[in-house]
């Protein structure tokens, strides 16, 4: 009980200490591309990426917790954890290539790259909500 308190709240505090600042930054990057902010660009994009490393701590910490419990095949820990893959894939694959490209000078397209943090975000938004309201859960949601 103690063991699975304490990962709980590591998997808690990472996920706000390292997916947070990604959040952030990661919406505040298309404004300073269309203010032409190089400063701020090249700020924004290590925020980014050291967040995203960081990052990893969260699921580590998540699927320690989920074993714990003993709800490692219930539907809400599944689909948080696919749309928590979509999400790196996102900031991945998308968000981090288009901020390096837009720092070393090369065009980005601030909408575009608004609507993929947006939708990073929203993915994001939608685990914690799976995290908090546990439909099926069977420990007390």
């Amino acid at each position: 009980m103690i063991v699975t308190k304490l990962l709980l709240s590591l998997h808690v505090l990472a996920a706000i200490v390292a997916i947070g600042p990604v959040t952030v930054a990661a919406s505040m990057f298309p404004a300073a591309l269309r203010r032409g902010d190089r400063a701020q660009l090249a700020i924004l994009h290590r925020i980014c990426r050291v967040y995203a490393v960081l990052g990893l701590a969260v699921p580590v910490f998540g699927f320690a917790t989920a074993s714990s419990l003993g709800v490692l095949g219930d539907a809400w820990l599944l689909t948080s954890i696919a749309l928590t893959a979509v999400a790196a894939a996102v900031l991945g694959f998308a968000i981090l290539p288009a901020q390096a490209a837009a720092v070393a000078g090369n065009p980005a397209v601030p909408a575009r790259l608004g609507m993929t943090s947006g939708v990073f975000n929203l993915l994001w938004a939608t685990v914690v909500v799976l995290m908090i309201v546990r439909p099926g859960s069977t420990t007390g949601a």
